[in-house]
């Protein structure tokens, strides 16, 4: 089989990408060769094209929203065949570390993300027709399960994530600040586990109007000392008993703390701003529980399942489904803000 080439969508420097032969990557013992159907671009990817994000250093194929079909298998992998239809985690744990031996796989201490260059290490992604990775991290795919739903698996376990680390018991009104990709899937895993509210707050009547469609109980075309003012009022004072913060600005996350119940929690799942102010004295004298929420552990199965039964639904999230070739293309149309834009899922068979 080997040696061969594929194309691949290059990061060849910042702003620049290209359809490029590049050899095909070769299995190790306990790793997998995938045939890639689809890979979403993530906003993490739009920022990594421009160096923003510092973590995609070139020249480097991008790309971890993936599923596929395996083609070949290392000589110590006992999960898989070629054949099987498979997705996998964006993150590479090591499952030896502390962290790893509790279960908590996205905080490994050696963690590694599929298609990311930071300079501590590279992993070439899946904007190919080929990727490797590890056996560990990869599930099998079920069959009624669509590649371009299955490469909307690590997002939706990202959103999955939060709402398990929020610890909710059921019945809760949570609000969730931002109706981006991240803010759409979350407000349906809150729905799926258990609240009995969900508004949604964004700046965008675009993004508000497909909340809407998929679930938001009400929706706020609101931001900073209005959405606040609107919250408390909603409550008679109280606040919600959780807010889901899918932003990562300093702003929202100061109305994320304001609109929350005493004794409530504020889960943060939005990550752009390095640093913010908080309000010590009111997260302190409110006894308001701040969590923080990284990446995905060990909830894909459950998505999987959830999309299956359509108690999440990501169809209404995907803008388009596109060749590899038109990949520069989109990323320039997704880093100049175009609006309307949701998710663009490329397939490298097209």
């Amino acid at each position: 089989m080997y040696p061969f080439n594929m194309k691949a969508l290059l990061l060849s420097q910042y702003n620049q990408l290209d359809i490029a032969d590049l050899p095909a990557p070769v299995p190790g013992v306990e790793e997998i060769l995938v045939r890639v159907a689809a890979c979403g671009i993530c906003g993490s990817d739009v920022h990594g094209y421009d160096g923003t994000s510092g973590r995609r250093i070139p020249p480097i194929v991008m790309g971890h929203e993936a599923a596929g079909v395996v083609a070949a298998v290392g000589a110590g992998v006992t999960k898989f065949k070629a054949g099987d239809r498979v997705t996998f985690d964006s993150t590479v744990y090591c499952g030896e570390c502390e962290f790893c031996s509790q279960g908590e796989i996205n905080l490994c201490n050696n963690r590694q993300v599929i298609g990311v260059s930071c300079g501590d290490y590279r992993r070439a992604g899946a904007f190919a027709e080929y990727v490797v990775v590890p056996q560990r991290i990869a599930y099998q795919l079920p069959d009624a399960l669509e590649f371009q739903h299955a490469a909307m698996l690590e997002a939706v376990s990202v959103a999955l994530h939060a709402v398990r680390i929020s610890e909710m018991k059921g019945g809760e009104t949570a609000l969730v600040i931002g109706a981006g990709m991240i803010g759409l899937l979350t407000l349906q895993a809150a729905k799926a586990g258990g609240a009995a509210k969900v508004l949604v707050a964004d700046i965008d009547e675009t993004r508000l109007q497909r909340a809407k469609s998929i679930g938001a109980d009400d929706t706020l075309l609101l931001s900073g000392g209005e959405l606040v003012k609107e919250i408390l009022r909603r409550t008679q004072g109280r606040g919600v008993d959780l807010v889901l913060e899918a932003v990562g600005r300093e702003e929202t996350i100061a109305a994320s703390i304001a609109s929350v119940r005493k004794g409530g929690t504020v889960t943060l799942i939005g990550n752009i701003s390095p640093e913010v102010k908080i309000p010590l004295q009111v997260v302190v004298s409110r006894q308001i529980r701040l969590q923080g929420s990284c990446a995905s552990s060990g909830e894909y199965p459950q998505a999987m399942e959830l999309l299956a039964s359509g108690k999440i639904k990501v169809q209404p999230l995907i803008t388009a489904v596109a060749p590899l070739s038109d990949g520069p293309a989109w990323f320039a149309r997704l880093h100049a803000g175009e609006p309307n834009l949701m998710k663009v899922v490329l397939d490298p068979g097209a």
